[in-house]
């Protein structure tokens, strides 16, 4: 791996870009072959049959959430392990509306598997989006397309055919649901927090963002190289039982967006200037284009991902990411 020292974090070491190894079968091979090909056609029916049929029959939020569920329960992730920031257990009950993502509010989430977008719809039925490191706008996608992304290659930049549009425009559209951001823009191993895209910061200061770290037991289900379809499948069906380790950190707010913030930033005595560009040109070309306000709301969700999934932020990102990509493909051709 020595070859690959440059795509890891100088000040820490950590190489949140590698594949987790799966620890090998030994003696269990023949169970774990056997759970696998008993499970993949359920698997596949189970998928198909919601995809193409169920999502579009009138069974409500509830029956979406059963068929979900369903689909969670095939490979063995029924395992959850859930701890809310400020909430003692057992007492979940009392804090519902204040401590949970609700409708009209954000979830920052960490981003390391397919699993990710299947158990955050299973939970909150929420709206989901995809984050680009050079603009603030997110892209609205399905559920499906957010199971997809987790596979496919990061992106700098939006494709020329994306319908871009800021949170607050989709808060407006879907008042009902909370809306799901994947700020890192792509998945990793889970052992580090890459840079962060700006999308956030067109969350309005009234609406709040909830981090949320998943984490799961055994790691290898994660997906950091794009591609790995086959053993992300071998993984996930050939074990027994999967965990999931949920945290949900205590709400933030987008300070940058209030007007006591945001007339101290325009200020001429100020010692920053605003460099947040208009609504007609959400492009930003490096961090500079981020001023002090927006920089820290960003730095205060990224700090809350990496205390909740116990790991360190790490100086890396998307474009990084891209080289780590082509240079492993390379060796394995």
């Amino acid at each position: 791996m020595e070859k690959y020292s440059q795509y890891r974090d100088r000040g820490s070491g950590i190489a949140p870009f590698f594949p987790i190894r799966t620890e090998p079968s030994g003696i269990y091979l023949p169970f774990h072959v056997f759970l696998f090909l008993i499970r993949l056609p359920i698997l596949l029916s189970v998928t198909l049959s919601y995809f193409f049929v169920l999502q579009w029959l009138p069974i409500g939020s509830l029956g979406k959430k059963a068929s979900l569920w369903l689909i969670l329960g095939v490979p063995g992730v029924w395992w959850i392990d859930l701890q809310i920031d400020g909430v003692k257990k057992g007492s979940l009950a009392r804090h519902h509306r204040a401590r949970l993502p609700q409708p009209g509010s954000m979830i920052a989430s960490s981003h390391t598997s397919p699993i990710d977008a299947l158990y955050l719809a299973a939970i909150f039925d929420p709206v989901f989006t995809i984050s680009y490191p050079t603009t603030r706008r997110v892209q609205r996608i399905s559920l499906f397309h957010a199971i997809l992304h987790a596979f496919q290659y990061p992106q700098q930049d939006p494709p020329s055919t994306a319908n871009l549009v800021d949170l607050q425009t989709l808060i407006r559209e879907h008042p009902h649901q909370a809306i799901v951001i994947f700020p890192e823009c792509t998945t990793t191993n889970g052992r580090g927090i890459l840079h962060f895209s700006p999308s956030l910061l067109t969350s309005p200061s009234t609406a709040k963002i909830f981090p949320i770290s998943l984490r799961y037991t055994a790691a290898d289900i994660t997906t950091p190289v794009p591609g790995t379809y086959f053993s992300f499948l071998w993984n996930l069906l050939s074990k027994p039982t999967h965990c999931i380790r949920v945290r949900i950190a205590e709400s933030v707010h987008n300070t940058s967006q209030s007007p006591t913030t945001r007339s101290a930033t325009n200020s001429p005595n100020s010692l920053g200037h605003d460099d947040r560009v208009s609504s007609s040109d959400t492009l930003l070309g490096s961090e500079e284009d981020v001023n002090g306000a927006e920089r820290r709301v960003l730095e205060r969700i990224a700090e809350a991902l990496a205390r909740l999934g116990r790991v360190k932020r790490v100086a890396l990102g998307v474009k990084e990411k891209q080289y780590f990509v082509k240079a492993w493909s390379k060796s394995k051709h």
